[in-house]
């Protein structure tokens, strides 16, 4: 699920970045141990699955899901304002309501969240696709609500490990070039854009289309900072383009496409990342996207990484992780937080797969921050059927070989699963809450 870079691509990555003259990079709490790579394993062959054995697997995990699904949540309570921004929304006068779900491969990969999406969609209404990274900036990386790409000369900034100036945008990865003539583009369907870029000292300038008409020319040049240009566009599908129109360096972080009213459910995944790359990330850029996208709920979705990374301790991954809680808080105090553990993850050890014991630390870890700061959590290996579950997973076609990473449909059930739990808490907060006509006759004096 992770590569380690090249030390050479790295050091001339961080070179490329130090140059920029942008302001520093975030240090992280330091890990114990190397950071070599690790040695290569053998993979067992995919075990033969007969017909039966399929199906039984099928059962075993519909039984997990039916007995984990009494209490899956933790401190239920900390999504009560998201709950509440779900209400309103519905109201006499609709509003949008702003999901962002930052995590590693599952994530990246959109099927988990595509389903999640789908059911927020039909249920509260379409919002748009939100923020999306520009271009296609690292294999693996999708979106399955929209489409776009770009031409060959871009370069990608940013990324899983996080090295360079820390101006990667909500996604933590952007696309820069210095070359005249490239492109980028989008499909999608929106009532209003946003482009979201680096400004920067001597930065070049950028020609928006929208189809074949010419929406504006982006100048980027001007002190660093956060830069963003915002447009009114007709209702319906659209296809955006960003050109490039001299040969002073851009940088471009997304684009924002928004709907008047309805959800939208921004998956912001980048393989093999952990948890404490958000710290990476430039914390002045952070906080003026999250102010402009004010999110109802943030969900973070990391351990699957940090439960094989021999680098880490108990006490430093507990520390940073309540660092990156602590600051996504900081960027977005009105929002609900829910944190959702690693899955069970096997690894192959002698030609046999066996399950990965790093898992129980970090989930616990997670859970004493998630106490801590009040979030919400969502125990993913606990509800998916505990340690061990997931060779039913793979046997069941839910789950891939890798003992890792789930198939399509193994994760669309699994984003039913998770939609399910919220909605549940929702109809219990729902039905529990005091309307607020109500409440205030309560309080007025006879």
């Amino acid at each position: 699920m992770r590569t380690r870079l090249p030390v050479v691509l790295g050091l001339a990555t961080v070179l490329c970045y130090v140059s920029s003259g942008s302001p520093q990079v975030t240090s992280l709490p330091k890990k114990k141990g190397s950071t070599a790579a690790k040695r290569k394993t053998r993979r067992p062959a995919p075990p033969p699955v007969s017909a039966s054995m399929r199906a039984d697997s099928v059962q075993r995990v519909d039984q997990y899901l039916n007995e984990s699904g009494t209490h899956p949540f933790e401190q239920a309570g900390a999504l009560v304002p998201f709950f509440e921004q779900l209400l309103r929304a519905g109201g006499e006068s609709p509003s949008p309501v702003h999901i962002i779900h930052w995590g590693d491969s599952h994530t990246a990969a959109d099927e988990w969240t595509g389903a999640i999406r789908d059911l927020f969609r039909e249920r509260f209404g379409d919002g748009g696709s939100g923020f999306s990274v520009a271009g296609h900036p690292f294999r693996g990386y999708r979106r399955l609500d929209i489409h776009g790409g770009a031409t060959p000369l871009w370069q990608t900034a940013g990324g899983r490990a996080g090295y360079g100036d820390g101006w990667f945008g909500l996604g933590g990865v952007a696309q820069f070039t210095q070359r005249a003539g490239q492109a980028l583009w989008l499909d999608a369907e929106c009532e209003f854009l946003e482009i979201h870029y680096l400004q920067q000292p001597g930065g070049g300038r950028l020609g928006l289309y929208d189809g074949d008409q010419r929406l504006d020319t982006i100048v980027t040049d001007g002190d660093s900072a956060p830069g963003f240009k915002r447009y009114n566009v007709s209702a319906g599908p659209h296809r955006f383009l960003l050109r490039t129109l001299d040969t002073h360096p851009v940088r471009v972080f997304g684009w924002v496409a928004d709907k008047a009213a309805g959800v939208t459910y921004e998956a912001l995944g980048l393989n093999g990342a952990e948890a404490g790359v958000l710290l990476r990330w430039n914390e002045d850029m952070l906080a003026s996207y999250m102010q402009r996208r004010n999110p109802g709920l943030i969900v973070l979705a990391y351990g699957t990484n940090e439960a094989s990374d021999p680098a880490w301790l108990t006490d430093s991954y507990r520390d940073t992780f309540a660092h990156v809680v602590a600051r996504v808080r900081q960027l977005a105090p009105a929002a609900s937080i829910l944190v959702i553990g690693p899955d069970d993850r096997w690894i192959a050890t002698g030609g046999r797969w066996r399950p990965l014991s790093g898992i129980e630390s970090i989930v616990a870890d997670q859970k004493a921050v998630c106490r801590q700061q009040g979030c919400a959590y969502w125990d993913l290996r606990a509800r998916m059927g505990g340690s061990g579950s997931m060779r039913d997973w793979v046997y069941a076609g839910f789950a891939q070989n890798d003992h890792v990473h789930f198939t399509s449909t193994g994760y669309r059930r699994l984003g039913a699963v998770l939609f399910g739990d919220l909605m549940q808490q929702f109809e219990t907060y729902r039905k529990s809450r005091v309307p607020t006509d109500q409440q205030l006759s309560h309080e007025r004096p006879d």
